[in-house]
């Protein structure tokens, strides 16, 4: 099975922490862009079946439901679409009862909502314009618009976040009617804000610190049902990211929109990060990254990052001699499939166990 990835990249805002290609929404200039989108549908020629399609960002919420609803018609003309699973990105924001209404009717069966936190005074280091109270309400107006696949992203490891911030946060999350939640680390890009910004450097918490706050969200969630099923994501059972997961086993997607990337074919290809040269183009220009893609060797080190883990035939003999140590120590543990997973500890230094256990 296929996954589809459509890019949407424009914003009404730029996240001063966020490093995905962006540009500020331009009503013209969307409206060149959904055409081009759907130009691109028309044109790839993907023989296997479709079960996935990604809308993200950018902020794809930004398109109309006019818009939204012309490219998955174009989709469902063009693919060989089986049960999708239809992801859109979507921030908070304001009354959206009636989009959230149509949006569900247009075809998209899964959110993916952007809270972050449900501190003010994180949301404002973010940079973010919404408030605690419009995630809520935004998140209840699509339970009763008929969504039972709602995920939300929080961050985690922020400037100054205590135990009791994020404690708040969490409580807050489960308490709503939703099925998945993705709990990012916060990762200070080049070429953003946050990168170079003293005072938001100087108040970042230390390694430690930072640990401690993935570990309390990793038991917490646990505790409400969200159970991890990779590095930083978490589900009730059943509702486990079934595009995300095309990522870490290496299933093939195709990328549509400008820095989209692919994995086709056995090769991993992506599209320039320009706008305008999409909109014009007749078909999108791709650059290619890597020839052979998915090796053995990146299996493992993309299967490490799931609690699905790798079978323990895949390590050498002189790994597996590490092994009880290791799981001693609480990194990982040999499920009774003979597969072997990292803990939450074990994904907290996941770089150095797999460099430990990728050694002949």
């Amino acid at each position: 099975m296929t996954g589809i990835y459509i890019h949407i990249p424009f914003c009404a805002k730029k996240c001063p922490y966020c490093d995905f290609y962006s540009v500020n929404y331009q009503k013209t200039l969307v409206e060149h862009y959904v055409r081009a989108i759907i130009r691109n549908i028309q044109f790839q020629e993907i023989s296997d079946e479709v079960d996935s399609i990604y809308f993200g960002g950018g902020t794809p919420s930004l398109l109309t439901i006019q818009q939204i609803s012309e490219i998955l018609e174009t989709c469902d003309k063009s693919f060989h679409l089986v049960q999708p699973e239809i992801t859109l990105e979507c921030n908070p924001s304001g009354n959206r009862k009636i989009y959230l209404s149509q949006l569900k009717k247009a075809g998209v069966n899964r959110l993916s909502v952007g809270v972050q936190s449900f501190s003010p005074k994180e949301l404002a280091i973010l940079g973010r314009t919404h408030s605690p109270e419009q995630s809520k309400t935004f998140i209840i107006q699509a339970k009763e618009a008929g969504f039972d696949n709602i995920s939300c992203d929080i961050m985690l490891a922020l400037p100054e976040q205590t135990e009791t911030i994020l404690a708040e946060t969490l409580e807050n999350l489960t308490l709503l009617p939703i099925q998945h939640i993705s709990a990012y680390l916060l990762q200070l890009e080049e070429n953003t804000p946050f990168f170079t910004n003293a005072e938001i450097l100087s108040r970042l918490p230390d390694d430690d610190s930072a640990a401690d706050r993935y570990l309390q969200a990793v038991h917490t969630l646990e505790r409400k049902g969200f159970f991890q099923y990779e590095i930083s994501s978490f589900a009730k059972a059943g509702f486990q990211s079934r595009h995300n997961l095309k990522y870490w086993q290496c299933v093939p997607y195709f990328g549509i929109g400008a820095g989209a990337h692919s994995l086709m074919n056995g090769k991993r290809f992506f599209c320039p990060k320009d706008v305008n040269a999409f909109c014009t183009d007749n078909t999108q220009k791709t650059i290619l990254l890597e020839e052979n893609a998915c090796s053995r060797e990146e299996q493992f080190m993309l299967a490490f990052r799931t609690t699905d883990g790798v079978p323990e035939e895949w390590l050498s003999i002189s790994a597996r001699e590490k092994l009880p140590l290791l799981e001693k120590n609480g990194y990982l543990k040999r499920k009774p499939n003979r597969r072997i997973c990292f803990t939450p500890e074990g994904f907290m230094v996941s770089n150095a166990l797999i460099s430990l256990l990728s050694l002949p």
